[in-house]
């Protein structure tokens, strides 16, 4: 009973360094990268609501990159204030075996393992996706804001837009638009038409519950089956804005790319064009990496906490017993960081993939035995 009370103080204490650091660090790297999505506003044109969605979204993303090194820091942090306390002292006195809390501190990162794998091969695929649909599914609300003055704004595909200046009214003037792909309505065309030019003195784009782009004193240039050149001078028209889309990558990328399909991909010898993000034997050198990050990487959790657990072993010496700490830290931290760097490297070969795997299930029972091996040598000295 009173052990268990020891394990679930431990526990709190852990959970609780553990939650703040991983709130600490995404809230910090996703206000950054908000700042950035700003540009699906300013440059895209999309709707708030689209920004912000697609910005929540990839909070997912920034959990699953921080859980080991958040887990690093909270054990570090966990251990640093028992000592403080004199916790440990009055347990070790009390006759409580050092391995048990070992066990303990095992137990506890192999449930953040499990977190990481079920954030990185489950949750995060599926809502990077679904924010990735998200851009692709909406329209353009913000048009006004994408138009700068004295470039060519290309942003829609299709269609170019260029003006000389913009007044305090939002007036654009001496404008030349390119229209390759039909987009603008209300052209008084044949179907036929293509290569459509507009040149115009004055236009503004008019937002409401339809968008329009509104033009005076200015010809309209197609071109027919034919090849025939068509000319109308306008001295005014509206020009209907609706269901434009940016250039903003629609298609999914390789991180949001579903588990089953990365390694469905791996598991065709041809080049399979139907599996997304799997057409080019590249794209499978990239696919044994993505799962290699997803499944691999977690592994290396264990190895943190065995390395923290190396500052239970008792040390009289003040100044070394400071120098430990920052020795085991920073081995533990070295560990994530090369497993970060060989995981872009293990996609080369499937031989790179099994010492991939094999480093952290090697080094866990040679740990978990040094460990063992220094408390067994200690009990003995008393």
């Amino acid at each position: 009973m009173f052990r268990d009370k020891i394990y679930t103080h431990f526990f709190k204490e852990l959970s609780k360094y553990f939650l703040l650091v991983l709130f600490t660090f995404t809230i910090i790297v996703w206000t950054v990268q908000a700042v950035n999505y700003l540009d699906l506003i300013v440059d895209d044109g999309h709707a708030l609501s689209v920004y912000l969605n697609y910005s929540f979204l990839n909070v997912s993303k920034i959990i699953t990159k921080f859980i080991p090194l958040s887990f690093l820091l909270a054990l570090f942090l966990a251990i640093l204030k028992f000592e403080d306390d004199s916790e440990f002292t009055i347990l070790w006195t009390a006759g409580l075996n050092k391995m048990k809390v070992v066990n303990f501190f095992f137990k506890v990162s192999i449930l953040v393992t499990v977190l990481q794998l079920l954030f990185g091969a489950i949750v995060n695929p599926k809502v990077l996706n679904y924010s990735r649909s998200l851009i692709g599914s909406s329209s353009l609300d913000f048009i006004s804001s994408m138009l700068k003055s004295n470039q060519f704004n290309d942003t829609v595909e299709g269609l170019t837009v260029y003006f000389e200046e913009k007044n305090e009214n939002d007036i654009m003037k001496n404008l030349f638009i390119r229209d390759d792909n039909q987009i603008l309505k209300g052209l008084d065309k044949t179907n036929d038409a293509s290569n459509i030019t507009i040149f115009a003195k004055r236009g503004k784009v008019i937002e409401g519950n339809k968008n329009y782009l509104y033009l005076e004193e200015g010809t309209i240039q197609s071109q027919n089956l034919k090849k025939e050149i068509q000319s109308i001078n306008f001295k005014n028209t509206k020009l209907l804005l609706e269901g434009m889309k940016t250039k903003s990558i629609t298609q999914p990328k390789i991180q949001e790319t579903s588990s089953y399909l990365l390694i469905k991909c791996l598991g065709t010898k041809e080049i399979d064009t139907k599996i997304l993000n799997c057409p080019k034997k590249k794209s499978k050198i990239d696919a044994l990496a993505e799962i290699n990050r997803r499944f691999g990487m977690p592994l290396y959790i264990p190895c943190v906490s065995l390395l923290c657990s190396f500052l239970l072993i008792s040390r009289n010496e003040s100044r070394r017993k400071g120098l430990y700490k920052y020795l085991y830290f920073g081995l533990a931290f070295i560990i994530l960081i090369l497993a970060e760097i060989l995981v872009r490297y293990s996609g080369k070969a499937f031989s790179y993939s099994y010492v991939y795997y094999l480093l952290p299930t090697l080094t866990v029972p040679i740990l978990y035995f040094m460990l063992s091996k220094n408390f067994n040598y200690e009990n003995a000295r008393k």
